[in-house]
């Protein structure tokens, strides 16, 4: 089946989040090093951006190193962080063809000093886009945002530029890395694993869960069409009847 022709445009997902999951098993079932799987995983990654860019999905987010990845061996810590350079130095081209803007959430003061520099130039030469926004979310854990989030509005509390009684949902968004991002619409995760794994929590509050078998390295614009696809079929509610709607 054709999945892209039978995509309703006007109906398309406004943010799509993606826990690009798999690289190491992938890698395990070739015989090679966890390594090899994330650097395949890149392809994947090119793929995606552009088969959103392509539809008009106006904002994309990847899960790319939550802050639990630290703890994974050094070697492979290492080479994510050099792998993350490389990509971005090679993706520049990509990214202004398509007119993508890149940004950043994450404790970003933790990566390695080579790849926040790197980060800094490519968000910096891309600030100006605006065809789509795409979100890397790097040494990222969505409790670890949302304790900022209380920290930060108790102290304004604390020093009466906010009033506790007016705290509602617009307070806790215009106090969290995706300020300027809607809520989440769809999540995809690959590789057959069904959690959301300390990603967007807040922001997926009623976002369609789509789960796939399919490998991170193996993902391509057929698999995100088909997900668009299915995602079209369904019926959000956001709590109401399907009478109310």
């Amino acid at each position: 089946m054709d999945f892209k022709s039978n995509i309703i445009v006007e109906k398309l997902p406004k943010h799509i989040a993606i826990i690009m999951d798999g690289n190491g098993r992938w890698a395990k079932n070739q015989g090679l090093l966890r390594v090899k799987g994330h650097e395949r995983g890149t392809k994947a990654v090119r793929d995606t951006v552009e088969g959103c860019a392509e539809l008009g999905v106006k904002n994309l987010t990847l899960y790319a190193f939550s802050t639990e990845n630290w703890n994974r061996p050094k070697l492979e810590v290492q080479t994510l962080m050099k792998l993350l350079v490389s990509s971005l130095k090679k993706e520049i081209k990509t990214l202004q063809e398509n007119k993508i803007k890149l940004q950043a959430i994450g404790c970003i003061e933790n990566l390695p000093s080579k790849a926040r520099k790197e980060l800094s130039e490519v968000m910096s030469k891309t600030a100006r886009n605006t065809h789509m926004t795409l979100t890397l979310a790097l040494s990222y854990g969505s409790r670890e945002e949302i304790i900022q989030v209380v920290k930060k509005i108790s102290d304004k509390v604390k020093n009466n530029i906010i009033d506790s009684e007016s705290i509602d949902e617009s307070t806790i968004n215009k106090h969290l890395y995706t300020q300027n991002l809607p809520d989440v619409d769809m999540m995809i995760r690959t590789s057959g694993e069904q959690r959301i794994s300390n990603f967007l929590l807040w922001q997926m509050a009623y976002a369609e869960l789509y789960f796939t078998d399919v490998l991170w390295p193996d993902f391509r614009k057929e698999n995100l069409f088909e997900a668009i696809y299915e995602y079209q079929k369904r019926e959000r509610r956001f709590g109401k009847t399907s009478e109310q709607l």
